[in-house]
């Protein structure tokens, strides 16, 4: 299939296609007039593409991971390299926890009059905004 076809298919932008096929992570056959074509398996591959880029993997990560993947080999470096991973996304996790917490008490303390804000009421908010329309 055409690379056209495979952003089709896998919902990606050609771009990134390209991108991937850069960075090692899909490989294409090349026609006479050098057009991409690629097996149908390569929407597969897409796919668990974006899943590891959406889990928070580097591309580089990633290009260590797919061949134990695809051969369905699990190593105890590929193991301890998953592992790692989720040990820096739970670390993520937990520092944006803390900042939501943070932004929670901030806005818990900034709805009063007492906060020491400059304080505006919702109505008075509302108000200003239909003047500035009319």
């Amino acid at each position: 299939m055409r690379i056209g076809e495979l952003a089709a298919r896998s919902g990606v932008s050609v771009r990134a296609l390209r991108y991937y096929e850069e960075q090692g992570l899909l490989e294409a056959n090349r026609s006479g007039s050098g057009q991409r074509h690629y097996p149908e398996s390569a929407a597969d591959r897409v796919q668990l593409i974006q899943m590891l880029y959406s889990a928070g993997l580097s591309s580089r990560t990633i290009a260590e991971l797919l061949p134990c993947v695809e051969a369905k080999v699990s190593t105890p470096e590929s193991r301890a390299r998953l592992t790692a991973e989720r040990n820096r996304i739970d670390a993520q996790i937990i520092e944006l926890t803390r900042t939501r917490d943070r932004l929670d008490t901030v806005i818990r303390l900034s709805g009063s009059p007492d906060s020491g804000c400059t304080w505006v009421a919702d109505r008075d908010v509302a108000a200003e905004a239909s003047h500035q329309f009319q």
